[in-house]
């Protein structure tokens, strides 16, 4: 700690806290306005009709089973 901190009573480190503290605040509440927003756009929206992602099978594949190996 330097001299000027000492005397004008301010600790570095507890002014880091703060700082800290105010930015991870600030971090959590825009998190939070993201999420709701999400939440409210999900009960808005209609339900989602995309034909992403993997489509079933068209017949059902045979495995030989440990019996039909023997």
């Amino acid at each position: 700690m330097n001299e000027n901190s000492r005397q004008s009573g301010q600790d570095p480190r507890g002014r880091e806290t703060a700082e800290r503290k105010k930015r991870l605040a600030e971090q959590l509440r825009a998190n939070l306005a993201r999420r709701k927003a999400q939440a409210r756009a999900r009960r808005a929206g209609d339900a989602d009709d995309r034909a992403d992602g993997i489509e079933a099978a068209s017949k059902p594949v045979n495995k030989p089973s440990r019996t039909d190996m023997e």
